[in-house]
């Protein structure tokens, strides 16, 4: 049998040496264009979207009042840990995949297929899922420029929408949603590189936003809107004071979410083992700058209370300032944001599953490579096709936190990877080493599993209906076509 006398071949694991072969392999090599401003870029394309518009008002009229700047710290020191582990990993094993690649070298395949399946929640479901945000808000933009789109096309199926005279039916698709995923879609296809320089242009705009509404609305802040700094606990676990800020930790916690898709690039990255770790640990530590800054401006504009129920608290914190345009600018940003998350995401998502389909467990149609473009084509056109039709045909805001919990079970294993590869591979080349190994990665796999736990039952629900699904694929096609099963097989014969 193909799988080896280890359990079936549950756990047997890729040699290193043979990662690093099929990232260099002729046919099979990707091109390695990015330096590290552009993996930055990509980091901070995937990390700041409509997040940190929305969460930031809430976290703070409900949770941890102006202390919500200590949040945003707290969620970034467990950002760090797992980014730290991302970095080591990275440098260590610099080929495509991510945290799937660093499970199948370190824990084994039966986790590595657990994994990868897990990350599509986060980046093709993900992305879906962002594609209906965005066309909301490009919806608003355009009715506010006097420009209506007709209403049964902004819409899903699922969806019952008013007509201009009154009446109601159901949608027929989100066409915006629908298209928009299409065309980050067909850029990736033509190349990393010119997408990176799309994702930069773009990087810049929403940045640019960010720094303006910090920038404007610091000299309209009322220092008294910061009194008490930590309001006093209501009784309630999570209701203001420390456990408050806590709880916002948690709330904000998701807006970081989305640095580990750099990772997914390190294939495509010159200088990986060096240029991995700026790309993360850079991109993590700037988008903490201006969420603490940005959420410091916020509660200074607008007393944390008076938030409470506000459906647009950044609207309403703009409005104690004379100048409304900075609201069509934050929507500006919101749209730049989601679209850089589309990007970055799909990017990630093609690229997990041309690692699985080289490794067989997946059709090795997926692993096919253009000849001219150099980038996995057809996993992108897959992708392309599936997240279209969530993004234009269901509702599927609910899915959010199924990515949320995909993330973190992503950071779990990758803080497990490098207390096990001390372990088992002591003498590799690191470009980054972790510090205070074992310490960051427990305290990483602590923090995230926490977040977890605070996810409602439903979400947890869901992902064991969808690594069902995951394991049906893996012991229906996976297991038996494993390349690494059928060298073991074939006495270590390598085989394409």
């Amino acid at each position: 049998m193909a799988g080896g006398a280890d359990a079936g071949g549950l756990w047997r694991r890729k040699p290193i040496e043979r990662l690093t072969e099929d990232a260099t392999a002729g046919e099979h090599a990707l091109h390695r264009t990015l330096g590290p401003l552009s993996l930055v870029g990509l980091g901070i394309g995937a990390i700041i979207g409509a997040g940190l518009f929305s969460l930031t008002g809430i976290a703070a009229a409900e949770h941890a009042g102006p202390a919500v700047v200590l949040s945003f710290a707290i969620a970034a020191l467990g950002c760090a840990f797992a980014g730290m582990c991302y970095s080591e990993l990275a440098s260590m094993i610099p080929v495509s995949g991510s945290a799937y690649t660093y499970a199948y070298a370190t824990m084994g395949e039966f986790i590595a297929w657990i994994i990868g399946w897990d990350l599509v929640l986060e980046y093709a479901v993900g992305a879906a899922t962002v594609s209906v945000s965005w066309s909301k808000y490009v919806v608003t933009l355009l009715q506010d420029w006097g420009i209506a789109l007709p209403a049964r096309l902004v819409h899903s199926p699922f969806e019952t929408v008013t007509l201009a005279d009154g009446s109601t039916a159901q949608g027929i698709v989100n066409l915006p949603a629908a298209l928009i995923l299409v065309v980050i879609s067909l850029l990736l296809v033509r190349g990393v590189r010119e997408s990176a320089r799309v994702n930069a242009v773009i990087v810049v705009v929403k940045v640019a936003v960010v720094l303006a509404v910090i920038g404007v609305g610091f000299f309209y802040v009322k220092s008294q809107n910061y009194v008490p700094f930590i309001p006093q606990n209501t009784g309630s676990f999570g209701e203001y004071g420390w456990s408050g800020i806590m709880r916002a930790a948690g709330v904000v916690f998701f807006a970081y979410i989305g640095f580990d898709a750099v990772s997914t690039a390190a294939q495509e990255v010159k200088n990986p083992q060096r240029n991995m770790m700026i790309g993360i640990l850079g991109s993590l530590a700037i988008c903490t700058v201006l969420y603490i800054a940005f959420a410091g401006v916020l509660t200074g504009l607008v007393r944390y209370d008076a938030m409470k129920g506000d459906a647009a608290p950044v609207a309403t914190a703009i409005q104690q300032t004379p100048f409304p345009w900075l609201q069509t600018l934050v929507t500006l940003g919101v749209i730049a944001g989601f679209t850089t998350v589309m990007l970055v995401l799909l990017y990630g998502q093609s690229r997990v599953f041309y690692a699985m389909a080289q490794d067989r467990l997946l059709p090795r149609f997926f692993a096919t490579i253009h000849p001219t473009w150099r980038t996995p084509y057809r996993s992108n056109l897959f992708f392309m096709v599936l997240a279209a039709l969530l993004g234009g045909f269901l509702p599927i805001s609910q899915l959010g936190h199924m990515t949320s919990i995909g993330t973190l079970l992503a950071f779990v294993i990758v803080c497990a990877g490098v207390i096990i590869m001390r372990r088992t591979h002591p003498e590799l080349e690191r470009g980054y080493r972790t510090p205070l190994v074992p310490f960051v990665p427990i305290a990483g796999i602590v923090v995230c599993l926490a977040m977890m736990v605070s996810l409602d039952g439903e979400t947890w629900l869901r992902l064991v209906i969808w690594l069902a699904i995951g394991l049906a694929i893996y012991f229906g096609y996976g297991r038996r076509h494993s390349r690494v099963g059928r060298e073991r097989a074939l006495g270590g014969a390598h085989t394409r």
